[in-house]
């Protein structure tokens, strides 16, 4: 059965040609039945559209949003005043059963509050979490999360924030018993500050949940842990301070391969390796951050997202949609009678 998946045709700092490309790669490479809804200015969009398909038939359309909200707009003020919003529309698509799911790669901060506002939020959860994906040694993926959707957290927000991770990595990412592990700055019990340690009792006692504890930074990609949990703020700094290490390695080490002509043979000849290395740190494979904790499905993908970014953020979207992991977080957060 075709699934609809609604994108947000003026989010990324390439707007709308990365979203167009993405959408048209998407229909052609998936194996899913997709058909993409981009949501946007139809005078700026259809031209562009039927420019890029040259011809060719694909299950993707146009929804008229006659706003759309930039990366310099403050979130706050836009989702108020821009009603008729590309995000917006794009939401109310997945509400109203439209569209299975909605994907962007505007302004985080503007696509968060407006999916808790149009979608709400599942029973049981206080605060909706932004999750991220990140590599690891063994190429089996890991979750972070929250990454900025929370400042400041409390105990049973970290709590919710582990449930829903678990769920995620085991419907969306396939692992059937995911290690969730409380990002803190040392593996002892008593380590962290008081969040943490408040935090980390409620977490042991938790019957369904493969608690291993404690784990610090370095787990994140030597595959400790499955999914890390930590407030938005501390998520967000490693998030930035990730992105910032990953281009400063693949940047080093292309000057190294070049430095000498000894290493420009080696260069030529390791090529495809270092593509290889390029492409287990880059941003693009993993397409977007699910918004976890909304009723429904919304994927927050990176600004300078290209086309092939694009694309993997609609595969994402399509993956999250079919496991039906919204139903499981509401079923493991329901009290228990």
């Amino acid at each position: 059965m075709p699934i609809d998946i609604a994108v947000d045709a003026m989010g990324s700092d390439k707007a709308p040609e990365s979203e167009i490309q993405g959408a048209i790669l998407a229909c052609r490479t998936l194996e899913s039945d997709i058909r993409v809804r981009l949501v946007g200015p139809e005078g700026t969009l259809a031209p562009a559209l039927k420019t890029a398909l040259r011809g060719a038939r694909l299950p993707i359309e146009i929804v008229h949003a006659s706003e759309w909200i930039s990366m310099e707009d403050k979130a706050a003020q836009a989702v108020r005043s821009k009603r008729d919003s590309s995000m917006r529309v794009g939401l109310k698509m997945v509400r109203e059963g439209r569209a299975a799911a909605f994907l962007t790669a505007g302004n985080t901060g503007a696509a968060m509050a407006t999916a808790k506002m149009v979608l709400g939020s599942l029973a049981g959860v206080d605060r909706p979490a932004l999750a991220t994906i990140l590599p690891t040694m063994s190429g089996q993926p890991s979750l972070l999360l929250d990454v900025g959707a929370n400042v400041d957290s409390d105990p049973e927000n970290l709590v919710q924030f582990a449930v829903m991770g678990h769920m995620y990595a085991q419907n969306v990412l396939g692992i059937s018993s995911p290690r969730i592990g409380l990002l803190s700055i040392g593996e002892e019990d008593t380590k962290g500050n008081s969040l943490t340690r408040d935090t980390f009792p409620l977490l042991k006692a938790l019957p369904n949940l493969n608690f291993i504890g404690n784990v610090e930074g370095r787990d994140l990609f030597n595959n400790r842990v499955d999914v890390a949990v930590c407030d938005g703020f501390v998520g967000n700094v490693a998030l930035k301070s990730i992105e910032g290490a990953a281009k400063l390695f693949s940047t080093l080490l292309r000057e190294s391969l070049k430095s000498t002509v000894t290493s420009q043979v080696g260069a030529l000849l390791s090529r495809r390796a270092f593509s290889d290395f390029k492409k287990r740190l880059d941003y693009s494979e993993y397409g977007g951050a699910p918004l976890l904790g909304v009723r429904g499905v919304c994927i927050v993908g990176h600004g300078s997202s290209n086309a092939k970014a694009i694309m993997n953020g609609i595969r994402v979207a399509a993956e999250f949609a079919h496991a039906e992991v919204n139903a499981g977080i509401e079923a493991a957060l329901r009290p228990q009678a």
